[in-house]
């Protein structure tokens, strides 16, 4: 979020080799160069890919706003920050970059946070809030996410700050260790999205898996009706009534009474009077069945991904962050470390559209037709 200074240690620039130099640079500049490239792509497919603009996508494109943010305001000033160990563009312009740091940093936290907790309401209250997710209501969330993330970011400007009156190219650009500031900027900008996203995201998995194994209940009836509708040309209709009683108790379904096994005998009967036209249409609906399963299968399997490389990317960063400006007897981290952790943390807005792209097939359509390359 921060600079290698920003989190209490300053360090006398140790001037870096060539190939060093070379190195960093090549590095960072791929880094930035995908992050505005991939979230250029993922603003664009929302707009022009028609199966993308639905009303959850608005957070999608508000993600990527976030992260575009950062790479093009925070990033490339960094490298060079880095790269010389001199603050070249006067304290003004350090005071604002540090808050456009904070601010698009936070936002994309924030972003996802709300994500989550969308992804959430529309899995355990599909009905009501489907018609709650209207236009308006997303936009104001999402105003709402950077609002907060202005109100995180901006303090420092206002007086709550420990930055010297006087600015020179000897003075570290670094955000300001004020106790107070660290403590309210990383429990707003992290610790509190972290722990609204874990468990948002457990309540998510938890009730995918019950939808799943619902599911999965009701599937055993149905395949157990076609095995009775593939047989019932022999005659033997009470044969299937015990052999679906006998399965109904082995799986330990709780729906086996011998009504129940009449009413399905039933149906299966009746099914395999129906004419083919029908059964195409038996077939077409358990084929969606099994598309929809797959989905959340794989929703679910997203928000975990999502998730783990979130707090791989931010956890560290943040816990030096809110440690060693209260750690008055600690040795201080050493610079590589800081920036690490600092680009760890930068690099979750270049692995976010990543993500989206691996795990969701129309947004990969979506790449592939703005690339003008060939798919099917």
């Amino acid at each position: 979020m921060v600079n290698s200074t920003a989190v209490g240690c300053i360090s006398d620039h140790e001037s870096l080799s060539r190939p060093v130099m070379l190195t960093i640079i090549t590095a960072a500049g791929a880094a930035i160069i995908v992050t505005i490239f991939g979230n250029i792509l993922v603003i664009m497919s929302v707009v022009q890919y028609p199966p993308l603009r639905s009303v959850p996508n608005i957070f999608i494109v508000s993600l990527a706003v976030a992260d575009l943010m950062v790479a093009i305001g925070v990033l490339p000033l960094n490298v060079v920050y880095n790269i010389t160990g001199v603050w070249h563009f006067g304290g003004v312009v350090c005071k604002l970059w540090l808050t456009c740091d904070v601010l698009c940093c936070t936002a994309s936290i924030l972003n996802l946070c709300a994500i989550a907790l969308d992804r959430y309401r529309a899995i355990t209250q599909p009905i009501a809030y489907a018609q709650k997710r209207t236009v308006s209501r997303v936009l104001w969330t999402v105003a709402i996410v950077w609002l907060a993330s202005a109100v995180i970011s901006s303090p420092p400007l206002i007086g709550w700050n420990d930055w010297p009156e006087a600015f020179d190219e000897q003075t570290p650009c670094a955000l300001t260790t004020h106790p107070g500031y660290v403590v309210y900027s990383s429990m707003g900008s992290f610790y509190i999205p972290l722990v609204v996203m874990s468990i948002t995201y457990l309540r998510i998995y938890i009730a995918t898996r019950r939808r799943l194994r619902r599911r999965a209940r009701v599937a055993l009836p149905q395949n157990n009706q076609q095995k009775i509708q593939a047989d019932c040309g022999s005659g033997s209709v009470k044969h299937h009534k015990e052999k679906t009683k006998r399965t109904e108790i082995a799986t330990g379904d709780s729906a086996s009474s011998s009504d129940e096994v009449d009413v399905a005998t039933a149906i299966s009967v009746k099914t395999a009077q129906l004419p083919k036209s029908g059964k195409h249409v038996n077939q077409l609906l358990e084929h969606k069945k099994r598309i929809s399963l797959s989905k959340e299968r794989k929703a679910a399997k997203t928000l975990g991904v999502i998730m783990g490389v979130f707090v791989v990317s931010w956890l560290p960063f943040f816990i030096i962050y809110l440690y060693f400006p209260f750690c008055k007897i600690c040795c201080p981290p050493s610079k590589v470390l800081v920036n690490v952790v600092t680009w760890l943390g930068y690099l979750n807005s270049t692995v976010n559209p990543i993500i989206y792209t691996r795990c969701n097939m129309d947004f990969r359509r979506s790449f592939k037709k703005i690339l003008h390359m060939d798919y099917r």
